[in-house]
């Protein structure tokens, strides 16, 4: 009985969030568009298999940048974390364990790789969450600065050039196939978000980040550490950006100080799309993954048009952004407006 009781009520916060249901509705659409003009080109087993290996790159990302928007910031060097980690993993699986190595050699690489691609990216967010607290340097200044500094230091690394030859058992294992249907990278992004919402739902963490991008000042005066409460934020975020690196990493089979150009501002994009406040203080985790999958649809959709060409891409992501922003500051000024009327009409 208690079940179904949580269930209904769940089913009634769901219908009252009013974004929540337009991007239902917009998914809906989506899915329907491209599975009547586009029957069997979108029903195929290769093309969901496909869109699950391509998102999780920028979905994670988006992940981090979720965090850091709750908090009244940004982080806009995602991608140069990723990139930094990636190479960094690479030169070290190249390293330890050169074409023609051994499996015990190779996975032992894959091992040390793996972690010091992570302790980079917690490295790099931590630095992004001391410019950003201790510094007070505002976020978006600072993580710009932060992107081109991790990109310069990715093509110091790199001369400009891609890291390849990696060990054939990284590819196998993180872009290969469970049960040769489900690709790992699509459980990589599962357990990451599973491991969001725990943090964001059921610890004191969630609950503190969200009072700090409601006001700052309160959040200060009611005793709550909040140099620490940005540093680990914006370290989560380069730790996802860093786990981006490493799916990355295996779906190219390479390393490159430039790879996901465009993912910052689709990152972006889906976080604001997903309905969270760039002002922060508000945004649920269900409304940044569905706008995940609605924008891994539309681009994958996209493909099945010969005729539109990629270039248009970065165009129309940067229209829906703008048109995202302007309609929910429209929305959030007409429902101040009657806020202010009704307790008008009240006094």
């Amino acid at each position: 009985m208690q079940t179904l009781l949580s269930r209904s009520g769940s089913l009634r916060a769901l219908s009252r969030d009013t974004h929540l249901t337009r991007l239902l509705v917009m998914l809906a659409v989506l899915v329907g568009f491209f599975a009547i003009v586009k029957t069997e080109g979108f029903f195929n087993l290769l093309t969901w298999q496909s869109m699950a290996i391509q998102f999780p790159e920028f979905g994670l990302m988006a992940l981090g940048v979720m965090l850091t928007m709750i908090t009244a910031g940004i982080d806009l060097s995602v991608v140069g974390v990723a990139n930094m980690a990636a190479i960094g993993a690479a030169v070290v699986m190249l390293g330890m364990a050169p074409r023609g190595a051994d499996p015990a050699t190779a996975t032992g690489a894959i091992a040390v790789a793996i972690c010091l691609a992570l302790a980079t990216g917690a490295a790099a967010g931590a630095l992004n969450g001391f410019l950003v607290a201790k510094v007070r340097i505002p976020p978006i200044l600072a993580t710009l600065g932060t992107f081109e500094l991790f990109t310069g230091i990715a093509i110091l690394i790199t001369g400009g050039k891609p890291k390849s030859g990696l060990p054939a058992l990284y590819g196998e294992v993180f872009a290969g196939k469970l049960f040769g249907l489900i690709p790992v990278p699509l459980i990589v992004f599962a357990v990451a978000t599973v491991l969001i919402w725990l943090l964001m739902t059921r610890t004191a963490f969630g609950t503190k980040i969200y009072m700090l991008g409601t006001n700052a000042t309160a959040a200060r005066f009611s005793g709550l550490n909040t140099t620490s409460l940005l540093v680990r934020t914006y370290t989560l975020s380069g730790l996802y950006a860093s786990l981006a690196g490493l799916v990355m990493l295996a779906n190219y089979n390479s390393a490159k100080a430039d790879y996901g150009s465009t993912y910052t501002l689709l990152a972006v994009l889906i976080v604001v799309l997903g309905g969270v406040n760039p002002n922060g203080g508000n945004g649920r985790l269900l409304g940044v993954v569905l706008a995940i999958l609605i924008l891994q649809i539309l681009s994958s959709g996209l493909n099945m048009f010969p005729n539109i060409s990629n270039f248009y891409r970065p165009l129309i992501w940067g229209g829906v952004l703008l048109a995202v922003i302007t309609a929910n500051h429209l929305s959030g000024r007409r429902s101040s407006h009657r806020t202010s009327k009704g307790k008008g009409q009240t006094k």
